[in-house]
């Protein structure tokens, strides 16, 4: 069997301390997952149960890189989060096994085209172009849990230009991470190379071409994204 034209080559993530090479299948977001955050989006933290949304595998980006300011936007958005990676697949996965099926940690920035995002919201239509486009998702290197242990908490922090823009505890997430395994679990099967975007803490904000952004967590290090000119 031959191909129309080539396929493309697997996104991969780096695995801290390894030479080895992570597959990323897809990207699972979820939304508005720490309460200030969702107080500042203007909803309701302790009424809405968890919701998802998803970018394609090739929105990642290796820490260190220069992404342009995407086009169709004029209010891009930083989002700093936890990362978590499934390494076991897995459907309708209890609460009590969530933790079984994770492979590793990593930092994330959930870029969002916000002012496309909430025209979408207002219109009630899907929020592809505003989370989905190119490039939109920095990731650094996973950690495995066997190496860094399950995280629970400690902080969670970025910076654009050095001044601080967002902070938190990763023990605010309203979901915590073995509660979004378990629920992702009932809508589709979880498979290895499955990453998930945990949600952002209150504080996210404009980035102009120029801007050097920095996520870090604890325990895993930090990640730095320069935002370049326009496409």
């Amino acid at each position: 069997m031959g191909y129309v034209f080539p396929p493309q080559d697997p996104v991969t993530l780096p695995v801290a301390g390894s030479d080895e090479r992570l597959p990323v299948r897809r990207i699972l977001c979820v939304g508005r997952n720490y309460a200030a955050h969702a107080r500042e989006m203007g909803k309701d933290p302790d009424r809405d149960p968890p919701f998802f949304f998803s970018k394609p595998a090739d929105a990642v980006v290796m820490d260190g890189e220069t992404v342009a300011y995407p086009a169709e936007t004029s209010n891009l958005h930083y989002e700093a989060e936890l990362v978590v990676v499934i390494g076991k697949e897995g459907r309708r996965i209890s609460l009590e096994n969530s933790l079984d099926h994770v492979w590793g940690y990593a930092v994330g920035n959930d870029l969002t085209r916000r002012d496309l995002q909430l025209k979408a919201r207002e219109q009630g239509r899907p929020w592809d172009m505003g989370k989905s486009f190119d490039r939109s998702a920095p990731i650094g290197p996973v950690h495995p849990a066997s190496a860094v242990g399950h995280l629970s908490s400690g902080e969670i922090k970025l910076t654009v230009n050095g001044e601080v823009k967002q902070q938190a505890d990763l023990a605010e997430l309203i979901w915590s991470v073995p509660e979004i395994v378990s629920i992702l679990s009932n809508f589709i099967d979880l498979k290895p190379g499955d990453v998930i975007m945990t949600g952002t803490p209150a504080g996210v904000g404009a980035m102009v071409p120029g801007d050097v952004c920095v996520v870090s967590i604890e325990g895993l290090g930090e990640i730095t994204t320069t935002i370049g000119a326009a496409e």
